[in-house]
């Protein structure tokens, strides 16, 4: 395994041309996507990018707000408790195969990015069937099974977590860490001033809370278990509910003045900067953003996705001290608690900071340039 390091990017000829980015489906895949995408064009300006993404998600609205083009697949998850679903699936799969397939002939590309969701399985596969060379990205600490799928024929791996041979060959990963959003980091007020534009009082502590983009019910009820805490204690509140449940939760919020509700939060590098602690889902994008941040915070991972992957990925900061982990199951009744001790805890907080600190890993998105250079050269 190999740590990027930077070329000189004012020496580098225009070796990467036109460059299809694939996959979707949560913010977790779209923003490192997107990210990549930004990064390339800084590099080279002239550069061609197309998106293919699944139809439906998220990404066929967030990628052309982006300004980039994006192409739908009509490829779907495969239902692992009702079997009988599937036909329809392997339909849907084949359909998608075809499309990828003309797609990858007719746009012709110099290399082919797979970020993981389902449209970047076939046209991952197309890309290596024709010979153009596969970079795949992989976010979490426990691999994708269409990552996996992909691996033995891809150029170039790049993960954010050690002990990845566990999944891939060896050979063929490299450490850059995961793509996050450049803005978040480019926040200039300090914690005092983000609070007072979030209307908060800027000498009390805030809370933070995210359910991932799509919103979490567990994160939400937890949260409204632990209302009554924070007004007691003088905490303040900033809560994503997301788009599940909004109308109960939101209106649980309206009863405490300490709170502000919000279905999704489009200024998040105010937000992080504002916050002493953040609660959050454990997806691998939400976990470098706290990384690069050096937030304290406390993870509750969702247990409904493929291979309990965000569970890996809490266990992989909570084992170093780097994060407090709640598992779903227990979070409604050990969240009040646990916030308890935190904001009781300034010291704990500190600690809790300063370790996830050490565990960032900066400019994911121009080590990948690197790479992607490097093979095409």
């Amino acid at each position: 395994m190999t740590d990027s390091g930077h070329t000189d990017k004012n020496k580098t000829k225009a070796a990467v041309e036109r460059v299809l980015i694939s996959g979707g489906g949560t913010g977790g895949h779209i923003f490192p996507a997107l990210s990549i995408a930004n990064a390339v064009k800084r590099r080279y300006p002239e550069a061609d990018i197309l998106f293919v993404g699944a139809q439906g998600r998220m990404e066929m609205e967030r990628v052309p707000a982006a300004g980039y083009p994006i192409e739908g697949l009509p490829v779907a998850g495969f239902d692992r408790k009702r079997l009988w679903r599937n036909f329809g699936v392997l339909l849907k799969l084949w359909k998608s195969l075809r499309k990828a397939r003309r797609i990858v002939r007719d746009f012709k590309p110099d290399i082919a990015i797979g970020v993981g969701g389902y449209a970047s399985g076939p046209v991952l596969k197309q890309a290596q069937k024709q010979g153009i060379p596969t970079l795949l990205q992989e976010q979490n600490s426990y691999a994708g099974v269409t990552n996996k799928l992909l691996a033995k024929k891809a150029k170039a791996i790049c993960v954010a977590y050690d002990g990845m041979e566990r999944f891939f060959p060896a050979d063929v990963i490299v450490k850059t860490g995961n793509p996050v959003r450049k803005d978040l980091e480019g926040c200039t007020l300090s914690q005092k001033e983000a609070k007072k534009q979030l209307g908060f009082d800027e000498d009390k502590p805030l809370v933070l809370t995210v359910g991932g983009s799509l919103g979490a019910r567990t994160v939400n009820e937890a949260v409204a278990a632990s209302l009554q805490l924070l007004h007691d204690k003088g905490v303040n509140l900033m809560w994503q509910t997301g788009r599940y449940g909004e109308a109960e939760f939101q209106a649980k919020a309206k009863e405490f003045d300490n709170v502000k509700a919000t279905t999704f939060i489009s200024d998040m590098a105010t937000a992080y900067r504002a916050a002493d602690l953040v609660v959050s889902r454990a997806g691998a994008g939400t976990i470098s953003e706290l990384q690069n941040l050096g937030k304290a915070c406390i993870l509750i991972p969702s247990p409904n996705v493929a291979e309990d992957h965000q569970r890996h990925n809490a266990e992989a900061l909570s084992t170093r001290g780097g994060a407090v982990m709640i598992l779903d199951a227990d979070a409604v009744a050990t969240l009040p608690s646990t916030l308890s001790d935190l904001i009781d805890n300034p010291g704990k907080r500190e600690a809790l900071s300063r370790e996830i600190s050490k565990m960032a890993l900066k400019d994911a998105d121009e080590k990948i340039v690197d790479k992607i250079t490097e093979i095409l050269k």
